[in-house]
C-alpha cells in the first residue's frame, strides 16, 4: 500500500514524483521567484554527494575547477550565432543597475562558452599552453515557463566542464573521455542508474558544436532522461572568440575546444529510477546517510540501556559507514520508521532492550519494504554485515533498474510499430530519414531521437550499394545491414517519449554525425571494408 500522502506511481506519475519530492522533504517551490525552487536541506545534501563523486573524477583526469562571472555582456553571446539561436528563447537580461539604464546589457549566463571564451582567447598562446583542462562548479538560468523540481527549473545547479586542444583529435578523446569514464561511471557505479551512451542527431545537438554526445536514462514511466552531455565544439567557438595558438613550426592555428556538464537533474533522475511508493529510495553509495539507528525504549532505565548499547556497536562504524542515531524522544519509534523510508535511508537498526538481551538488532532494508526486508541479525560482525549488505542493495538497484529498462525495449521495424512502441518505452529501430523526417515524427508521436548508441548491433549482410533516399513512411522495410547506427531518445516538454533511428548503409551520415574512424561498411569487430567494392583499400 503506498504511504499517505503519496499518490501511487500507476495512478499519476507525474503527481507521484511531487509527492516524493515534498514528502521526502527534497524541495520547496520559490514561490516569489518564478519557475525557480529552494533545495532543503535534504536535497541539497544529495547535491552534495553527487558533486564530491563527480568532483573528484573530474580532478583525477587531470582537470582543475575555477569560476567565471555569472553576467555575460550580450555582444559575447551574439559572437556564435548557432549558439546565440539556440538560447535566445530562454535568455534573462539585465538592463538597469545602480539606479542607471546600461550601456550594455548583461545576460545572465544559459551557459558559459561565451565568457570563458572571452578568457581562453587571452590565456592561450602557445602549443605548450595546451591542452587546457578547466572545470567550473555554478548556478545558470533559462527562462522556463512550467516549473517541475530538480527537472525543469529557471534556476539550477551544475558543472560545466571547457578544455582547449590543439586539434579536434584530441578534443574527441577528451569529449569521449568525460562521457565514459566520468559521467556513465558515476551514473552507474554511484548512482545505480544504467545509461546508454551515444551520440546525438544534427537536429538535437547542442547549438555550436561538431558533434554531442549524451547519457540517456529510462525512467519509470517508460521516459527518457537525458542524463549527461559532453560536446566536441571543433573550431566553431575558437573562431567566433579568436581562440589562437602558436604551433611547434611556429604557425598561428586555431584551437578545438570541448564542452561537458550535468546538472541538478541528476537528482529528478535518482528520484525517478529507484523510488515506488513508500516514498524516495537513495542508492547506498550516493547516501548522504547511509544507515539510520533507532533506540526503542519505554523508561528512563532503558534508555540508558539501549543507548549505551548503541555506543559500543557503532564505536567502529566511523569511517565505514556514514550513518545518525536517532535519539529524539518527542516522536515515537513509528514517527521515525516513516520518516526515515520516505526520506530513503538504506538501513535502519531498530534496537531495544530485549534486543541488548540478545545481542540482536532488527535490520530494515528500503529497497525491500515491509516484512520481507526485515531480519534480525546478531551484534557481533555487524558492521561487516552492514558494509556487505550495502553493496547489496546497490547492486540490485542497479539490476532491477537495467532489468526494467530491457523489459520496456523493443525492436521496430514499422512506422505503426514505433507509434506503438514509443507509448510504453524505448523504441529501438534503423533511420533512413532527414532532419524533416525527425521533426515529422516529433510532431505526430511527441517523441524524438535520444541517441545514436556506441553499442551497435553484431549483425552483418546486405548489399554495398547506395539506397535510395526515402522520406519516414508508414512501413519501414526490415534494414540490409544492421550494422550501422541505432539510435535512441529524447524528451518532449515534461512527459518525454522515445524513439530510435535508423541509417540505411551505403549512404555516410551528416558530417556531425561520422563518430571517429566512420567508415559505411565497418563492422565492430573488423578493422576495414569486409565486402568487396570500391571502398575496400579506404
Amino acid at each position: 500500500m503506498p504511504k499517505e500522502g503519496i499518490t501511487p506511481r500507476a495512478t499519476d506519475y507525474s503527481q507521484w514524483y511531487l509527492d516524493i519530492v515534498r514528502n521526502a522533504d527534497l524541495a520547496d517551490y520559490a514561490e516569489v521567484v518564478r519557475g525557480c525552487i529552494v533545495f532543503k536541506p535534504t536535497g541539497y545534501a544529495l547535491w552534495e554527494a553527487i558533486q564530491r563523486g563527480l568532483d573528484d573524477r573530474i580532478k583525477a583526469t587531470g582537470h582543475v575547477n575555477a569560476y567565471f562571472p555569472l553576467l555575460i555582456p550580450k555582444s559575447l553571446l551574439m559572437k556564435e550565432a548557432d549558439h546565440v539561436e539556440g538560447f535566445a528563447p530562454e535568455v534573462a537580461e539585465v538592463t538597469r543597475a545602480g539606479g542607471e539604464d546600461l550601456a550594455e546589457p548583461y545576460v545572465i549566463r544559459p551557459t558559459s562558452e561565451t565568457i570563458i571564451g572571452y578568457f581562453y582567447a587571452k590565456w592561450v598562446r602557445s602549443w605548450r599552453d595546451l591542452p587546457l583542462l578547466i572545470n567550473q562548479w555554478a548556478n545558470v538560468m533559462r527562462w522556463e515557463l512550467r516549473t517541475r523540481p530538480f527537472l525543469r527549473t529557471t534556476e539550477f545547479l551544475w558543472q560545466e566542464g571547457h578544455t582547449v586542444h590543439a586539434d579536434e583529435e584530441d578534443a574527441e578523446r577528451e569529449t569521449l573521455m568525460i562521457l565514459n569514464e566520468v559521467y556513465a561511471d558515476f551514473a552507474e557505479k554511484e548512482m545505480a542508474i544504467p545509461v546508454i551512451k551515444g551520440l546525438k542527431t544534427e537536429k538535437e545537438k547542442f547549438a555550436g558544436a561538431l558533434r554531442t554526445y549524451a547519457l540517456e536514462a529510462m525512467m519509470q514511466d517508460g521516459r527518457a532522461l537525458q542524463s549527461g552531455t559532453s560536446h566536441n565544439m571543433g573550431e566553431n567557438f575558437a573562431r567566433a572568440f579568436n581562440i589562437t595558438y602558436t604551433d611547434q613550426n611556429n604557425t598561428v592555428r586555431y584551437a578545438c575546444t570541448t564542452s561537458w556538464g550535468v546538472s541538478s537533474r541528476l537528482i529528478g533522475a535518482l528520484i525517478m529510477t529507484h523510488s515506488d511508493d513508500e516514498g524516495l529510495v537513495v542508492p547506498p553509495r550516493i547516501a548522504p546517510t547511509q544507515v539510520v539507528v533507532v533506540p526503542i525504549y519505554k523508561s528512563d532505565s532503558e534508555q540508558s540501556t539501549v543507548l549505551e548499547a548503541i555506543e559500543r556497536m557503532t564505536g567502529d562504524w566511523k569511517g565505514r559507514l556514514r550513518f545518525r542515531i536517532d535519539d529524539r524522544d518527542n516522536v515515537t519509534p513509528g514517527f521515525k520508521f516513516n520518516e526515515w523510508e520516505l526520506k530513503g535511508i538504506p538501513l535502519r537498526v531498530e534496537i531495544g532492550p530485549r534486543d541488548v538481551e540478545k545481542s540482536s538488532v532488527a535490520v530494515a532494508r528500503r529497497d525491500i519494504p515491509g516484512k520481507a526486508g526485515k531480519h534480525i541479525v546478531p551484534q557481533d560482525g555487524l558492521t561487516d554485515y552492514l558494509v556487505g549488505l550495502l553493496e547489496t542493495i546497490q547492486q540490485g538497484l542497479f539490476d532491477r533498474a537495467l532489468r526494467f529498462r530491457e523489459e520496456h525495449t523493443r525492436d521496430v521495424t514499422t512506422y505503426a510499430e514505433l507509434s506503438e512502441a514509443v507509448e510504453q518505452g524505448f523504441a529501438r529501430c534503423y533511420w533512413d530519414g532527414t532532419t524533416e523526417d525527425e521533426q515529422r515524427i516529433q510532431d505526430e508521436m511527441k517523441a524524438t531521437i535520444r541517441v545514436i548508441p556506441f553499442d551497435q548491433p553484431d549483425r552483418a549482410g546486405g548489399v554495398c550499394s547506395p539506397v535510395e533516399k526515402r522520406p519516414v513512411r508508414s512501413s519501414l522495410p526490415e534494414p540490409t545491414n544492421p550494422n550501422l547506427y541505432w539510435s535512441g531518445w529524447r524528451p518532449a516538454g515534461i512527459r518525454p517519449k522515445p524513439v530510435h533511428a535508423r541509417v540505411r548503409p551505403g549512404r555516410p551520415p551528416s558530417r556531425g554525425l561520422r563518430p571517429p574512424g566512420w567508415h559505411p561498411h565497418r563492422t565492430p569487430e573488423a578493422g576495414q571494408c569486409q565486402r568487396r567494392c570500391e571502398c575496400r583499400s579506404r
